[in-house]
């Protein structure tokens, strides 16, 4: 029950006011709620999926609700328990994975094809899933090695989310796939 509630309560506490008109009350190990019956199948759902990443040892934190919450609320057909422990690469206690439907969505398609183009806005994880599916790559022995690229002149917009000079912008990269490789 701690691990579901969190320490403190903070799970219940995040939880409660995702749902402002459901009372939670927590005796031993039962958890009980009063409120609006639309509320139910909502949080009977929400609750199930906690436990699901209870179960497959993540720690619920304010923020993994968080995620949950939102892929609950996309309507996903996919369980977000799936998505959220998907790991990609873990290094030092860290552990790197897709935290919203998209970025598991684009993290299956570099899987299942050879060439992906990924569009979207800055800082969205386009280059940092990437690069962990390239050291895990380079760590199964898949490739020999990783070649990074990038355009040495503007196309018309600033060059990434980063501000600085290009060398400034791919340092960053290339450290983590130092410390991701040496692992």
């Amino acid at each position: 029950m701690v691990q579901t509630l969190g320490s403190h309560d903070e799970a219940l506490r995040y939880i409660e006011a995702q749902f402002p008109g459901v009372d939670f009350h927590v005796r031993g190990n039962e958890l009980s709620f009063s409120g609006p019956s639309s509320d139910v199948p909502r949080i009977m759902r929400l609750l199930e999926e906690v436990r699901g990443l209870v179960g497959k040892g993540t720690v619920i934190t304010p923020d993994v609700l968080q995620q949950l919450v939102s892929l609950l609320r996309s309507q996903s057909l996919q369980n977000p328990v799936e998505i959220l422990t998907h790991n990609i690469l873990s290094s030092r206690g860290r552990t790197i994975r897709p935290k919203t439907l998209n970025q598991k969505n684009y993290v299956d398609a570099i899987d299942d094809n050879t060439v992906i183009f990924g569009i979207g806005p800055a800082g969205t994880g386009k280059t940092y899933l990437a690069m962990a599916k390239a050291v895990q790559a380079l760590q199964l022995k898949e490739v020999s090695r990783i070649i990074l690229t990038r355009p040495a002149v503007e196309a018309g917009e600033r060059l990434g989310f980063l501000p600085g000079t290009l060398s400034d912008k791919i340092d960053p990269t290339c450290v983590l796939c130092t410390m991701l490789c040496t692992t």
